[in-house]
């Protein structure tokens, strides 16, 4: 027997069952609400999935974009600091070329001017020994004069034969001076 039968005969009904008609109302309902999500709310769920889908694939691709474009300037940053530093390091081995060669140049410079010093040095203690040895013979010479006329009681004022005297006397002196050194 069915649930129907037992029904209309006055037994209780399972609570568990539904009645047939309300099944077959609730089916129907349940197709009409199907059908419209399947027509019209599901294109919708799946264009906004697509869509999303699309998004997120074109962040990934201009993110991979973008890295390797980083990546690429990285690289070129890179090479441009290795190519200054090359640069820098030859230029600090130039300045000390060009370091080294003033140095020289100055020392040499420095050098040459010494010399120069003490040649024109030399030069003028030379010229002012003759200049001093000339007045000392004139002094010499005069006080000599002076003394021999002195004592001899007479004038010795002839210049050729005083000058004739003191130069031969000075040249014994230098003679002397010489032969001791």
């Amino acid at each position: 027997m069915n649930a129907l039968q037992l029904a209309s005969e006055g037994e209780i009904q399972n609570p568990l069952l539904p009645a047939i008609p309300e099944i077959v109302i609730g089916l129907i309902a349940f197709a009409i609400v199907f059908g419209f999500l399947a027509k019209k709310l599901l294109p919708n769920i799946e264009k906004v999935l697509e869509e999303r889908r699309e998004a997120i694939e074109g962040g990934i691709e201009k993110a991979d974009a973008a890295q390797t474009e980083a990546q690429s300037v990285l690289e070129q940053y890179k090479a441009q600091l290795a190519e200054a530093r090359h640069e820098a390091a030859r230029l600090r081995q130039e300045a000390q070329e060009q370091g080294a060669v003033i140095i020289q140049e100055m020392r040499a410079e420095g050098q040459r001017q010494r010399e120069e010093i003490i040649a024109a040095g030399h030069a003028q203690i030379e010229a002012d020994r003759k200049a001093a040895a000339s007045a000392l013979r004139q002094d010499v010479g005069t006080l000599a004069t002076a003394l021999a006329g002195k004592l001899v009681g007479e004038s010795l004022e002839d210049h050729a034969r005083q000058s004739g005297t003191v130069d031969r006397f000075l040249d014994e002196l230098e003679a002397k001076a010489e032969a001791v050194r």
